[in-house]
């Protein structure tokens, strides 16, 4: 009973060595990439596309798990494969697809574009699991469909209004990263309570 409600059972896996992310919608690093040379980890993209535009068709684009203190870097599906095995490779690809979809399915009526999310797996005993965290605005992006107008970046309940302050601070990315202003906390966690309540029905007190 003294833990009910504030503890969680927990399995120790092995992590796999990369980030399983599903793009909908062409922002972030994938915009980015797009920019620089028309595709997103070695998949072409119709040329003409403007940043936020809704892809022709989801797009598996996974990324290397950096060490603390590093970046990811989004990578091919083969260096993935090579990485993992491609037996391997090709059911996280199958599985973070339909994960995607039905989180899509569920967000697209209560008004939430999911633009992108990120999923990661690990092995127990030879079993794949899904692991981390799953669906947070800290692995999304969240973007109310009433707001959404491609061509630019998007208004978000997830942590892309914090990412934009720190980067308007000049922030190397090294650590320790500097502090943060009360009102910037508060309007993060602003967004964060909007997407809960738009995606659940629920309220944080």
């Amino acid at each position: 009973d003294l833990l009910q409600g504030r503890a969680m059972l927990v399995k120790k896996t092995r992590p796999l060595p990369v980030e399983c992310i599903v793009r909908g919608y062409l922002a972030g690093s994938g915009w980015a990439e797009y920019q620089a040379g028309g595709g997103i980890g070695g998949l072409a993209l119709p040329p003409g596309l403007v940043e936020s535009a809704r892809l022709p068709q989801p797009l598996f684009t996974p990324s290397t798990k950096a060490e603390l203190g590093e970046h990811d870097e989004n990578i091919s599906f083969e260096a993935m494969a090579a990485k993992i095995g491609a037996d391997l490779a090709a059911k996280v690809r199958e599985i973070s697809f339909t994960l995607y979809l039905q989180a899509q399915a569920w967000a697209e009526p209560r008004g939430i574009i999911l633009a992108d999310t990120k999923f990661e797996f690990g092995l127990l005993e030879g079993k794949l699991l899904l692991i981390d965290e799953v669906l947070t605005p800290d692995s999304s992006r969240f973007w109310p469909r009433e707001d959404y107008r491609p061509g630019g970046p998007q208004k978000s309940y997830d942590k892309q209004y914090l990412r934009d302050y720190l980067e308007s601070l000049g922030w190397n990315k090294k650590p320790p990263p500097p502090p943060l202003p009360p009102d910037v906390i508060t309007n993060t966690r602003a967004r964060y309570v909007q997407a809960l309540k738009a995606l659940t029905g629920e309220e944080l007190e």
